[in-house]
């Protein structure tokens, strides 16, 4: 059984807008999965879809094996969702938005104040527990959201955008939570913007844009199909001249730093040092200057919009010949 099962999923709104266009998604029990796309891909459509607050066009959707069309009230018990939006009371108690949520799913009183109990300890609110949800920094807020999540003790998270204005110290501390999380058997779904966050987390990767899945495989494999690297090399001496190396583009940054752009199937790194000691260049630290997953993103999108062009010309001529 699949955690979530889409096939031949439409959605058109009201005034027009195809938002979705047939997809097929599924996603195992246990996985942490990324769901990417740029604004307006369609990410946000069919994620409410799938906690109700858009209601599909056609096609057939099931949670944990349950088809909400079925039994829409037991498969959204499965989920727990975290919008990109705070949509709390801000004049409520953090402690009584978590514990409303929980009654919202018939969780007794005393279960769901265990349970929130628990939650706030975890995500480091316990202190804040009395404090009105207007009071608390956006990152708070943030765990805030998960944590009302988490509540029901959902077997699906759906993160949507969560570390969006989180500084870099809480989204670490919020990944780790995250993490251990998944470890324990919650599925994850991911949307994110930080595509490095998506690359070093998640282990499968749907990439969709103008309502299709463009690609649908493992991260590990995905990652595998680029072997162009964009890397820094911060040099110990001044460059008084761009060293060249065979296989690879050279550029000077500034006086201490190298630019190299090169095929990891042509040239290694290893090879890449070994030349530039050769001349006298010596490398104290390397880092990504972009990481994989985003070229991949870039260039699978590019792809997908080429193709959505080429297809849509195609159809033009038709009508003109049928005409």
């Amino acid at each position: 059984m699949k955690a979530i099962s889409i096939k031949n999923l439409h959605k058109t709104y009201s005034d027009g807008f195809v938002a979705l266009k047939g997809i097929d998604l599924e996603i195992e029990k246990g996985d942490f999965f990324a769901l990417l796309g740029p604004n307006g891909a369609g990410k946000s459509t069919t994620i409410g879809i799938l906690n109700s607050l858009v209601q599909k066009t056609s096609g057939t959707v099931k949670i944990d094996g349950i088809d909400i069309d079925e039994d829409f009230d037991l498969a959204k018990t499965k989920l727990g969702v975290v919008p990109q939006e705070f949509n709390f009371g801000i004049f409520e108690k953090v402690k009584d938005i978590i514990a409303t949520q929980a009654g919202y799913y018939g969780i007794p009183k005393k279960e769901a104040v265990a349970n929130t109990e628990v939650l706030l300890k975890e995500l480091g609110l316990w202190e804040k527990r009395d404090v009105m949800a207007r009071f608390l920094s956006g990152g708070m807020k943030r765990r805030l959201m998960i944590a009302r999540a988490l509540v029901h003790k959902p077997e699906i998270l759906i993160l949507d955008e969560p570390t969006a204005g989180v500084d870099v110290e809480l989204r670490t501390s919020m990944w780790k939570f995250i993490t251990d999380l998944n470890k324990s058997g919650t599925t994850i779904i991911l949307t994110t913007h930080y595509l490095e966050e998506a690359e070093e987390l998640c282990k499968n990767i749907a990439i969709i844009d103008d309502g299709k899945i463009l690609k649908n495989t493992s991260m590990k494999s995905l990652l595998k199909s680029s072997s162009k690297q964009t890397i820094l090399l911060d040099t110990k001496d001044t460059l008084k001249v761009t060293p060249t190396i065979k296989k690879c583009q050279v550029s000077k940054v500034d006086e201490n730093t190298l630019e190299i752009v090169f095929d990891s199937e042509k040239i290694t790194l290893n090879e890449i040092f070994h030349e530039l000691y050769e001349k006298n260049v010596i490398v104290q630290s390397m880092r990504n200057k972009q990481n994989r997953l985003e070229e991949l993103f870039i260039e699978i999108t590019k792809k997908g919009k080429k193709d959505n062009l080429e297809e849509s010309k195609k159809d033009s001529n038709e009508v003109k010949t049928n005409e």
